[in-house]
């Protein structure tokens, strides 16, 4: 029996690229989203699944999104007409993230209740199996009692809010990505031996469960090296969006230096026509599009090289037992250790310290003070 899919690609895919400060981006984030026509994408009839990224539970500049974007996406749709009580935003958990303690330490929590939208962890939905009649790459291998999703996320659309950022396992982590920590469990650490096979098919996944998809990528500080936890800031104070999500990936790659088509998944993705990573095909519209100097580089975190060390490397023989059985729980501990209790007390708050004293490190203070933000413009409904 043949299913009818959406076709996510644009006969010429558009990219919105805006150049921002810290003073105007609530609102520049109104002007990029406009400039890449979501409306056209996502409509006020749908209930909205906004799905944010947590990289982290604790705040580190560029790893998770950033209060001013979830603060620009959600004024401005609501300034826009779309109700309140149908955009639900979202995140799920990690072995090494929780939902509710990130919302809080990223500074969400005070963003969604200014705006009257409850936070929903993924953890406390239902979840079921669901039969996909895409064909798909290597998940159903990976999952072969079946590959369970959130029931609540059948005929809803969504809209991505990713950062700009390096990963260890799949070089560039952008809205593609993003559906990892939505579509798949905790057990999703499963997929890292095959990442760029399971990022093409989040994107048959979603094509197939989500009647439209948009993404809403903050670059105002990008991640470089070690992502998507132990990285260098680098201050980018640029932001995109686009209902293409191969391209808008594509383009965020471009702006840390990377060529789009040697990355696998985006080339994978763009060979099967899920959308455009060739940047040569891809209209921008707004700003130029800036590459940021020195390029960036992906560097492998002591967990990820571990991990890969398991999976492919010459620990190999032992990656059954160590990585699923119930001995598996060494690999979380391991990974807190590391990251929260020697890397972030340590170089992370050194790096923190550095972009406190930056313009975008005044803005996230701002963020936690009573009444939010004092230098943001109060969006209006769009008159045009």
């Amino acid at each position: 029996m043949s299913h009818e899919h959406p076709d996510y690609r644009q006969p010429a895919p558009k990219v919105a690229v805006l150049r921002t400060r810290p003073a105007t981006v609530v609102d520049d984030y109104r002007r990029v989203m406009h400039l890449a026509g979501y409306q056209d994408t996502i409509r006020r009839d749908r209930t909205t699944l906004l799905k944010l990224n947590l990289s982290w539970t604790k705040y580190f500049p560029a790893c998770s999104s950033q209060p001013w974007q979830v603060d620009g996406v959600l004024g401005t749709m609501i300034a826009d007409g779309f109700d309140r009580d149908r955009i639900i935003p979202i995140e799920n958990r990690t072995v090494v993230t929780d939902p509710r303690k990130g919302a809080e330490a990223n500074r969400w929590m005070p963003v969604l209740e200014r705006h009257g939208v409850p936070f929903q962890p993924l953890t406390e939905v239902e979840w079921e199996v669901h039969s996909f009649e895409t064909a798909l790459l290597i998940l159903h291998r990976i999952f072969p009692d079946g590959i369970v999703i959130p029931k609540m996320f059948h005929g809803r659309q969504i809209v991505h809010l990713p950062t700009v950022k390096t990963h260890g396992h799949a070089t560039t982590t952008g809205a593609i990505k993003n559906a990892f920590g939505g579509l798949l469990r905790e057990v999703r650490h499963y997929a890292h031996k095959h990442m760029h096979e399971v990022l093409v098919d989040l994107v048959l996944m979603q094509r197939e469960i989500h009647p439209a998809m948009f993404a809403v990528m903050d670059g105002t500080v990008a991640g470089d090296g070690a992502g998507p936890r132990t990285m260098i800031p680098r201050i980018g104070n640029v932001i995109l969006a686009s209902a293409d999500q191969v391209a808008i990936d594509a383009i965020a790659a471009k702006i840390m230096g990377f060529d789009p088509l040697e990355i696998p998944y985006l080339r994978m993705a763009h060979e099967r026509g899920l959308g455009c990573a060739d940047p040569r095909e891809i209209e921008i519209v707004g700003d130029e599009v800036p590459e940021m100097s020195p390029r960036f580089q992906v560097k492998k975190s002591f967990v990820i090289w571990g991990d890969q060390m398991l999976r492919r490397g010459p620990l190999r023989p032992l990656e059954r037992i160590l990585l699923h059985s119930p001995l598996v729980v060494w690999a979380p501990f391991a990974s807190n250790v590391y990251h929260d209790l020697l890397w972030y007390p340590t170089i992370g708050q050194r790096i923190i310290r550095a972009f406190d004293r930056t313009e975008w490190g005044a803005l996230f203070r701002d963020y936690g003070r009573p009444g939010g933000p004092t230098a943001q413009t109060t969006l209006q409904p769009r008159t045009t």
